[in-house]
């Protein structure tokens, strides 16, 4: 097959429009550069893993550690929740007594050892709303120890029993004490 090119039009170079500019975007400015630094190691029974990290020093964490709770002195498995604000406890049997013109709340603590009921009796801080959205929670102070560090934080009673571990610590309790690293579990244990 042959083509006539006679046929074919004739292919001219586009004429600039003198009115219009063709902007040109201007060169990227740099705002913050990012450093990549190896944190040291310290090797542990799966390898190599930091132990503290971050310009305070701060330890590293799992999702997964034990908290003890003061009064009584109950060891739990506490799942570490760095999107939740307010530390929350499953307690059961909550209910409101007033003495002396003050508002205290009374409630139980499961020992998860022995499965002994632990009954207790703490000044009611305030309300809070439950994380479900459904009604309000007790907020009451209590002493909590996490690793080496103690601390009295606001905690809120749930009578949840789906909570999945007992105590669920937020953020009131985490700011400037960990780092939280969610492929580990157990890490103050070693």
């Amino acid at each position: 097959m042959v083509v006539d090119s006679s046929n074919c039009p004739v292919i001219r170079e586009p004429v600039p429009c003198p009115v219009c500019e063709v902007p040109q975007c201007p060169e990227p400015e740099v705002i913050e550069r990012i450093v990549l630094q190896t944190a040291p190691s310290q090797p542990g029974p799966e390898g190599p893993r930091t132990a503290t990290a971050g310009e305070l020093d701060l330890p590293v964490i799992g999702t997964v550690e034990y908290v003890v709770i003061e009064p009584p002195g109950l060891r739990l498995e506490a799942m570490i929740d760095t999107a939740t604000d307010l530390t929350t406890i499953r307690a059961g049997n909550i209910r409101t007594v007033e003495k002396d013109g003050k508002r205290f709340v009374l409630y139980t603590l499961v020992d998860p050892e022995t499965g002994e009921e632990q009954e207790m009796e703490t000044r009611l801080r305030r309300r809070a709303a439950a994380r479900n959205g459904e009604g309000k929670n007790y907020v009451v102070l209590m002493w909590l120890t996490l690793g080496d560090y103690r601390a009295r934080v606001e905690v809120g009673l749930s009578d949840r029993t789906d909570m999945a571990y007992p105590l669920r610590v937020g953020r009131n309790l985490l700011t400037d004490v960990a780092i939280v690293d969610v492929s580990r579990k157990h890490t103050l244990d070693r």
